[in-house]
Formats: C-alpha cells, sequence, structure tokens
C-alpha cells in the first residue's frame, strides 16, 4: 500500500476516533451535569421546606412566649389591683377607726368638763367645810388645853414618847426573835456544812518530832562515827549544822536539830555512810553533799505532789519548793505540808457548798502556812512572811488576805478568808491532829477557868474548844451591858500575862437578863 494512503488512512482513523471520543465525552459530560443540577434542585427544595417548617416552629414559640407573657402581665395586674382593693379596704377601716376615736374622744372631753366642773363645785364646797372643821378643831384644842391643864405641843410629846417605847419594845422583840432563829439556822446550816467537808476529806495525821532516830547495825558502828578524837562527829556537825547526840540508847543514834531540812540531812548523810562504812571527814562532806541534793529532790518533789493533789496549777516554783520544805515542818507533831493539803481540800468543799470562789479557797488553803518553811531563818510571824512571800512570787491578792487573815492579824473581808480559817481551825482541831500531853491540856483548860472565876460578877464558864474559847456567863445584876466589855478585856490581859498557849484564846462573856410572870 503506499505509505502516503496508509498515513492518511492513519490520519483520518484518529480523526474519527477523536470525533466521536469528543461526542462521548460531550454526551458524558451532559448527563452528568444534568444528574448534579438536578440533586442540586432537589437539596434547594429540601433545604427551603426545612426552613419553612423551622420558621413555622420559631413562630410558634414566639407565639407562646407571647401568650406566656401576656398571661404573666394578666396575672401580675390582677395582684396589684388585688393588693390596691386590700390597701383601699385597709385605708378606709383606719379612716372609720380614726373617725369613731376622735367621737369617743370628743364624748369623753364633754364629760371631763362636765366632770371637771362638778368637781370644782365639790372643791368649793370642801374649801368651806375645811374651813368650818378647822375652826372647830381650834375650839376643841382650845377646851382640850384648857381641862388637860397641857398645851398642844406638850401633849404630842407625851404621844410621841408613849409610842416610841412602844416602838422601840416591839423592835427589840422582832429583832431578837430574828437574831435567834437565824443564829439557829447558821448553826446548824454550819455543822452541817463542817460534817460534810470532814467526812469527804478524811486525812491521816502522823506525829512528828524535831529529833530524828538512826538504828545502828552494832555498837562499835558509835565509836566510827565519832571518830579518832571525836574528828567525824565534829565534821558531821559541822558540815549539816546539827547536833549528833551519840549516848547509851543501843544501836542508835539521835539527830537533833531545830531546822527539820538540816535535820534530814544529817539523817540521810548518817545513813549513807552506814551503808558505805568509809567514815572519815572528806567521806562526810562528799555524803551530806550527796544527802543534801536528795533532800533537795524529795523537797521539790512534795511541793510538785501536793500542787497536783490540790489541782492548782500555775503556782511560781519557789513557792512549790517552799510548799516542799513544809514537808520536814512539824506544828505541835502535826506535819504542815499534810495539814496544809487538808485545809485546801476543807476549804474548797466548803466553798462549794456555799457557792463561794472554790480554786480561791483552795489555793489559799494549800499557802496559808508557807511563812512556816522560812520562819527559823527570817525575823516575823509565819502569818507576815508567808503574806511577803506570796506578795513576792505574785500571787492574787485576794489569796495574801486569806493568808493575812487565816489568825485575825486582819479581818477577814471575804468569805473565803473566813473559810480558810476556819478550814484551819477543823485541821488543826480534829482529834489525833496535834500532839499535847493530856495532863498539860487539863491543866490548861482549868487555869481558864479558874481565872476567869476570879474575877467579881462571873456565874458560870466553860473552856470549849480545846481550850480556843472560854465562854463566861456574868450575873445580871452585878454586871452592867457595857461593863461586860471592860470584863472581857480584863480577863483576856489576865490570860495573856499568866499563861502560855498556842494561837489565840477567844473571850466569849455573856450577859443575859430574864423575867418571869405567871398569868392566873
Amino acid at each position: 500500500m503506499n505509505p502516503i494512503v496508509a498515513i492518511l488512512i492513519a490520519v483520518a482513523t484518529c480523526v474519527l476516533g477523536g470525533a466521536g471520543g469528543y461526542v462521548y465525552r460531550k454526551n458524558m459530560t451532559e448527563k452528568k451535569i444534568g444528574r448534579t443540577e438536578e440533586y442540586a434542585k432537589r437539596l434547594y427544595e429540601d433545604a427551603v421546606k426545612k426552613a419553612e417548617e423551622y420558621k413555622k416552629e420559631k413562630v410558634l414559640e414566639a407565639k407562646e412566649e407571647i401568650l406566656k407573657a401576656k398571661a404573666e402581665n394578666d396575672r401580675e395586674r390582677a395582684e396589684s389591683e388585688r393588693e390596691m382593693r386590700e390597701r383601699r379596704n385597709e385605708v378606709q377601716k383606719n379612716e372609720r377607726r380614726l373617725i369613731q376615736r376622735e367621737e369617743t374622744l370628743e364624748k369623753k372631753a364633754n364629760n371631763l368638763e362636765a366632770r371637771e366642773e362638778t368637781l370644782n363645785k365639790k372643791m368649793a364646797k370642801l374649801t368651806e367645810e375645811e374651813e368650818e372643821l378647822e375652826e372647830l378643831k381650834k375650839k376643841q384644842m382650845t377646851e382640850l388645853e384648857r381641862i388637860a391643864a397641857m398645851t398642844r405641843d406638850e401633849a404630842k410629846q407625851v404621844v410621841i414618847e408613849r409610842v416610841q417605847k412602844e416602838a422601840f419594845h416591839d423592835a427589840a422583840a422582832s429583832v431578837r426573835e430574828m437574831e435567834t432563829q437565824a443564829r439557829e439556822e447558821g448553826e446548824k446550816k454550819a455543822r452541817n456544812i463542817i460534817a460534810m467537808a470532814i467526812q469527804r476529806c478524811a486525812a491521816d495525821h502522823v506525829a512528828e518530832t524535831t529529833v530524828s532516830v538512826i538504828n545502828l547495825p552494832n555498837d562499835d558502828m558509835k565509836g566510827r562515827i565519832i571518830g579518832r578524837e571525836g574528828r567525824n562527829i565534829r565534821a558531821l556537825e559541822t558540815a549539816t549544822g546539827v547536833d549528833l547526840i551519840i549516848d547509851d540508847t543501843p544501836e542508835a543514834v539521835i539527830v537533833s536539830a531545830f531546822d527539820p531540812v538540816r535535820r534530814e540531812v544529817a539523817r540521810v548523810a548518817v545513813e549513807k555512810l552506814i551503808m558505805d562504812g568509809r567514815i572519815h571527814p572528806a567521806r562526810i562532806e562528799e555524803m551530806v553533799e550527796k544527802a543534801r541534793r536528795e533532800v533537795d529532790n524529795q523537797i521539790r518533789e512534795a511541793g510538785e505532789n501536793a500542787v497536783f493533789e490540790t489541782n492548782q496549777h500555775g503556782i511560781h516554783h519557789e513557792l512549790v519548793k517552799l510548799l516542799g520544805r513544809l514537808r520536814f515542818r512539824t506544828s505541835y507533831g502535826q506535819n504542815v505540808l499534810k495539814h496544809s493539803i487538808e485545809v485546801s481540800h476543807l476549804a474548797g468543799l466548803m466553798a462549794a457548798e456555799l457557792g463561794a470562789d472554790v480554786q480561791l479557797a483552795k489555793r489559799a488553803g494549800l499557802l496559808h502556812d508557807i511563812g512556816k518553811a522560812v520562819d527559823h531563818e527570817s525575823e516575823g510571824t509565819h502569818v507576815t512572811l508567808g503574806a511577803d512571800l506570796a506578795r513576792k512570787y505574785h500571787e492574787n491578792a485576794d489569796v495574801v488576805h486569806c493568808i493575812m487573815a487565816h489568825h485575825n492579824d486582819v479581818e477577814p473581808q471575804t468569805v473565803e478568808a473566813v473559810l480558810v480559817q476556819a478550814a484551819d481551825a477543823i485541821s488543826a482541831a480534829r482529834p489525833g491532829a496535834r500532839r499535847e500531853s493530856l495532863e498539860n491540856y487539863i491543866k490548861r483548860l482549868e487555869k481558864l477557868e479558874e481565872i476567869a472565876n476570879s474575877f467579881d460578877g462571873v456565874e458560870k464558864c466553860y473552856a470549849i474548844q480545846s481550850g480556843r474559847e472560854v465562854r463566861i456567863m456574868v450575873k445580871p445584876e452585878d454586871v452592867t451591858d457595857e461593863g461586860i466589855k471592860v470584863l472581857a478585856r480584863e480577863i483576856a490581859k489576865r490570860i495573856e500575862e499568866q499563861m502560855e498557849y498556842p494561837g489565840q484564846i477567844r473571850v466569849n462573856v455573856i450577859r443575859e437578863t430574864r423575867s418571869t410572870e405567871y398569868a392566873k
């Protein structure tokens, strides 16, 4: 075949193929476009339908909101109108009430005017009658003065004197009756409170002395304690400040000292030396120093235990140490620390019964004898020393007053001071608390009664309260009311001059007048 023809055929075939492909692609494209337009149209129609439905829904919601708002407005308008009607009705009621009150007031004013006019007339009439009565009274008084031969002032004075005598007599009888009743009730109540306090505070008492006895393993130990030419015993007495008594008492040495702390230090030191067996001046000084530290620890622990037992925390540590020293202090054989603890408990119990300050009473009771811890070292009574110590260590002023008043150095000004005074007397006076020989005790009571009976006008006398009070009954015809004061003072002076006694003795002189008549 001719190449040109072949080429032409190929070219024609390509042209025909391209034309056919173009036509085919055009038809396919037109079909796709048609389908796309149809799909877009359907989407548009769906969107239009949904928009219409959404629009209708929102229009309905808006209509519902409008209806609700309208209903709310109608309800609020109705509520407002109801409130306005109620207020209008209330105002109308108040107006009617005010009108009625005005009418009532007008009626009362008219009545008052009428009553005032009536009263004025009565007052005028009464004034006239008073003038007439005054005239009659003057005439009667003149006639009475003429009959009684006594002026008006004189008669008035006689009547006043008679009324005064009767009033004084009645008042005295009433006062005496009230005093008697109050005294009986007060004594009964006081006995109950004291008995209850003693019952609830049953403390043991141990009598102590001013000497300590040290038991020895054998009599040969006495020679070792004395030492060569007495050097050991002199070293002991010099280091401790006590007297060491070594006599014929078998297997015993006596330590004697006025200061109980020094006595205790010496006792502990001697016991340590006996246990150690090496007794010479150097060892003695070492043991005395150890004993002093040990006793100091005992003192501190005793004070802390006393504070803990009475629940009185916050006391200055120096006062606590002084309290501990009272463990080695005795008063008439009674341990002062145990006595102070007991007074604290008793005062607190009585304060609780009377509604007083329990903590103040217990604190003052614990510290009331604190001065006895230093009365061997300082000048002054234990009351004054105790008050000074309490002030020094910043105790309450009420506590200081209780300390000052517990032996009547000052007059008690508070209930707690009286309770501490009473608790101190109870603790010291109970049987077994303090040791005193029966013979000396009886002699002291007999001497008290003998002194009281030696005065003229004394009918009977009794020594009571363990010799703390002497009660004297006098003859009323021999001693006047003023004379009993002088008699009490003279008896007190005689007792001070002729007797020796602990504490104070109260002289109570009683004068009683009795009058007896018989109705027949």
